[in-house]
């Protein structure tokens, strides 16, 4: 028997046993949207993110317009916010012309209490890179589209057909050098969260 059979018959013969998949029920006891609404705030506040409740954009605009001066480049995929931000010119432009955008407002169909992660795909991103190089990310998620685990997101994307997403949790941040946090190290220095509620 040469070495190589050798070896993948000793890892046959040395299998773990079988073990049946973890019980995910007690995770689901944030299963009323007001304790999602809660934990997800708190757990996003907690890793760096400053969350808003809105009733409607009409709230994002003000916050922008109070936190971002005039003459910096704002871009949005939102179409409502055409008045604060160039919401069509930047689609054409190649992605290093993007390293000046100061703010990106994007809107998400998912979010996840348990970890503060936001799920944005290709096409809510209008660009691959437009999250990772903005200075300030501004994300919009609708309250009814917050899960309670990673289980229930995977479970709601499915089998996507979009080529790209990404899952999104706070500014960027790394404590590598020295042990010592920095935040906005490698991708946007603030992230703020728009959790709009529906009437």
């Amino acid at each position: 028997m040469s070495s190589r059979g050798k070896i993948l018959s000793a890892v046959r013969a040395n299998q773990p046993e079988l073990r049946a998949l973890p019980d995910v029920e007690p995770l689901k006891a944030y299963s009323s949207q007001e304790n999602l609404l809660g934990q997800l705030t708190t757990v996003a506040t907690n890793i760096g993110a400053k969350v808003y409740e809105i009733k409607n954009l009409d709230e994002v605009k003000t916050v922008i317009q109070n936190n971002f001066g005039s003459g910096k480049r704002l871009v949005s995929t939102l179409s409502e916010l055409g008045d604060i931000a160039d919401t069509n010119e930047y689609l054409s432009d190649l992605p290093v012309q993007l390293a000046d955008v100061e703010l990106a407002i994007l809107q998400s169909g998912l979010a996840v209490a348990e970890n503060g992660a936001i799920w944005i795909t290709e096409d809510q991103m209008g660009q691959r890179v437009l999250p990772f190089i903005t200075q300030h990310l501004a994300i919009v998620v609708k309250t009814k589209n917050i899960v309670a685990t990673m289980h229930d997101a995977y479970g709601s994307i499915g089998i996507t057909t979009q080529g790209f997403g990404a899952f999104i949790a706070g500014p960027s941040k790394t404590a590598d050098i020295e042990q010592s946090l920095v935040i906005g190290a490698h991708g946007p220095r603030s992230m703020s969260l728009f959790l709009l509620s529906e009437d």
